[in-house]
């Protein structure tokens, strides 16, 4: 293990989400005033990371809960929340005085979450649909903020990142749990993450490596200030490396 310390079923108004990047021509309007990411960008091939019996095994959510300093009433956004996995157990564990808002980019997992969420009666949750670019998040709203094995299928990193920094509360943090392997074999090498969080206006308090739940676990808070979009610096790939 490594430490580095400097390292309610409410369904809100669903916003067009699009397409991922590939050429320059193909990005978003709403991204181009944003430098374009120096990285492949993984294809999003299942909205189910693994299976939750065997998740759970492994005691993958609670472990990352635990890590996260999760707790009653807090309110707590689940990124790419996918089948609602880690939805369903921030719920739980945030209890009624608390909040969870599950987004993704994919309207038919989300159907399919807002079934999960009305069956088992989780009047916590809100669901929304978010844009690659922007997670569409109200500012000044939440305690914590989850990116599970989902930030690597970013293909605007500076721009959904800079829209997700007002998100925060005062103390929030952006909890990442992903793998350290190359961004198109389903991954980000940590010092690129690093990185590219850096270059919007985040600072890394916490890194661990964390076998148990296939992958590392890392903590950002906000840095004082944000740059403009214009002056971001973007991470090369190359550089990130050494």
């Amino acid at each position: 293990m490594m430490r580095i310390g400097l390292l309610s079923l409410t369904v809100l108004a669903l916003l067009a989400g699009c397409e991922p990047i590939g050429q320059t021509s193909q990005r978003p309007e709403t991204s181009l005033e944003f430098p374009q990411a120096d990285r492949p960008v993984s294809v999003i091939t299942a909205t189910q990371f693994s299976t939750e019996d065997v998740r759970d095994e492994r005691g993958e959510a609670q472990k990352v809960m635990d890590l996260a300093g999760i707790t009653t009433g807090m309110t707590v956004a689940d990124i790419g929340a996918g089948e609602g996995y880690y939805t369903v157990r921030l719920a739980e564990r945030v209890g009624e005085d608390g909040r969870v808002l599950a987004q993704d980019i994919d309207r038919e997992a989300l159907g399919r979450l807002g079934q999960r969420v009305e069956r088992q009666r989780l009047d916590n949750v809100s669901i929304k649909l978010g844009r690659e670019d922007d997670p569409q998040l109200p500012a000044d709203s939440f305690d914590r903020i989850f990116l599970v094995h989902m930030y690597h299928e970013v293909g605007e990193p500076y721009a959904f990142l800079w829209r997700l920094w007002p998100a925060l509360a005062e103390g929030g943090q952006v909890i990442v749990v992903d793998t350290d392997r190359p961004t198109d074999q389903h991954g980000i090498p940590p010092l690129l993450l690093s990185c590219e969080f850096k270059a919007v206006g985040f600072r890394l308090v916490e890194f661990l490596e964390k076998p148990d739940i296939r992958g590392y676990f890392a903590r950002f808070e906000r840095a004082e200030t944000r740059p403009e979009p214009g002056a971001i610096t973007p991470c090369a790939l190359t550089r990130a490396k050494g």
